[in-house]
């Protein structure tokens, strides 16, 4: 099977080269051409993308184009849609994710960008969503308007499906021409999309562009980042650290670098019904995309004192993750990932020598790792692929000494705890640098409109342009009315 990734507005007849990346799962294979363009045909996408937003884009008005994205939605929560269909087939090949949780997975994200919810993620970030259209009246005198970049490029990373969406959209919504690079571990959805959506709307056809090239191209990222508005991108600390040394200063640039999440139960949640229900979100979290995430849990601490114990919860998340294994197999592990795991998990059986009340359960399949300690001293990421510790406390203050040194490196907390203790936490959780507070079961679908990493998703994306009240009195002498 071979499926070409990525989109390019129509730049002439000239070849374009590609290269093929493959992917096999159970004797199954794609192969995957990707567009490898040269600098000046990178130039010459980035023109064209520029000029047609700035003729046909952005004179649509924001609910037009939320509109088109609901109607693309639409199709793709369809699953007799030919782009749901081959999204289904192909896509838990290329990331080796089982069937049924990408099935699931394209579900719960879809319905994230649907009109509704659009909407909600507007206000969210802009109050007043007619700001993109037109200046607006403010509380303070004058007028607003919020103004699109001319080209957002943004560079994608990892391999949880159809990632791409949440910036794309966002650019979109702002009315900015948008080129994305896509990630050479799932480089197919963003492209579809980009088709599906140029299909909806044949005018958007030269608006957006989806390229390809390996990280780490020196020249091709400089000519690209070279005539951005703003980049956006993804990855490790130590690739955006690289790739922001490739920015002119003029450029903005929002980086979305490695956080680390983690899970709370409060002791009001340990009884023998609620524990179990605790476990099984908990687990679904863990299990979601196997902690590729962001936003994905690597510890939970659960708070001695309820009529289950610490240690007895972790029995309940194996058991879910035992139980889940047989649903969702987890992906094919890399040499690497294996050895990573096998190693990580070693050094955790050698502690129980020197802690008998530490536990280390999984499968003899070693599709999962649970870890139980009684006390921790140190917080730290897994080694992911469904191994995750379960760390007892006493009080919420032990977990923040432990988290507060790390706080740059924090995201999202999944909390399971009274409404009482739900906002107490969160007060805390919030000093200590967590910027996502949400249910367990929750950790891997953020909603609508969320601060990603605490950030505005629209407001760093455009700028503001102010008329001031001087401004507007000034102007009423000159009016033809006046004598």
């Amino acid at each position: 099977m071979r499926e070409y990734a990525g989109y390019l507005p129509y730049i002439g007849d000239e070849p374009i080269e590609t290269r093929v990346l493959t992917f096999e799962k159970n004797g199954e294979r794609v192969e995957v051409e990707v567009p490898l363009l040269t600098v000046e045909q990178l130039n010459k996408v980035m023109g064209k993308v520029k000029q047609a937003s700035a003729q046909f884009l952005k004179s649509l008005s924001v609910t037009e184009i939320i509109d088109l994205l609901d109607r693309v939605m639409a199709q793709l929560l369809d699953r007799r849609h030919p782009y749901r269909q081959k999204a289904e087939q192909v896509l838990p090949i290329v990331t080796g994710y089982d069937e049924e949780m990408v099935r699931l997975g394209l579900t719960s994200y879809f319905k994230t960008f649907r009109k509704p919810q659009l909407q909600r993620f507007l206000v969210e970030d802009l109050e007043n969503p007619l700001l993109l259209d037109d200046f607006q009246p403010r509380a303070k005198g004058g007028f607003s308007k919020a103004v699109g970049p001319d080209v957002i490029v943004h560079v994608w990373a990892g391999n949880v499906p159809a990632l791409p969406l949440w910036s794309l959209i966002s650019g979109l919504l702002v009315k900015s021409g948008n080129i994305g690079k896509v990630s050479s571990a799932e480089p197919l959805f963003a492209g579809w999309f980009a088709r599906l959506l140029v299909e909806v709307e044949p005018k958007l056809a030269d608006c957006l562009a989806v390229v390809w090239w390996k990280g780490g191209d020196i020249e091709r990222e400089r000519a690209v980042f070279g005539q951005a508005d703003v980049v956006v991108g993804y990855g490790s600390n130590a690739s955006l650290e690289e790739m922001q040394r490739r920015l002119p200063v003029t450029v903005r640039f929002l980086p979305f670098g490695h956080k680390v999440s983690f899970g709370l139960v409060s002791r009001s949640c340990l009884d023998a019904r609620k524990a179990w229900q605790a476990a099984h979100q908990a687990a679904l979290d863990i299990v979601r995309y196997d902690q590729q995430g962001c936003y994905s849990p690597h510890l939970f601490y659960v708070q001695t004192g309820g009529s289950v114990s610490p240690k007895e919860f972790a029995r309940y998340v194996a058991h879910e993750l035992n139980c889940f294994a047989k649903r969702f197999p987890r992906r094919p592990l890399s040499l690497e990932e294996m050895a990573a795991q096998a190693s990580w998990r070693q050094r955790e059986e050698l502690g129980v020598l020197a802690n008998k009340e530490k536990e280390v359960l999984g499968n003899e399949a070693g599709d999962w790792t649970v870890v139980y300690e009684p006390e921790r001293r140190e917080f730290a990421a897994s080694c992911l692929n469904r191994a995750v510790k379960i760390v007892a406390f006493d009080d919420i203050s032990q977990v923040i000494a432990e988290i507060a040194p790390y706080r740059a490196l924090l995201q999202t907390a999944g909390v399971a705890a009274s409404p009482k203790e739900l906002f107490e936490w969160a007060e805390q959780l919030g000093k200590a640098g967590v910027t996502r507070i949400t249910a367990l079961g929750h950790m891997t679908s953020p909603e609508a409109g969320w601060h990603h990493d605490g950030r505005f998703n629209l407001r760093d994306l455009v700028q503001m342009v102010d008329i001031e009240s001087a401004a507007e009195a000034y102007a009423e002498q000159f009016a033809p009315y006046v004598d």
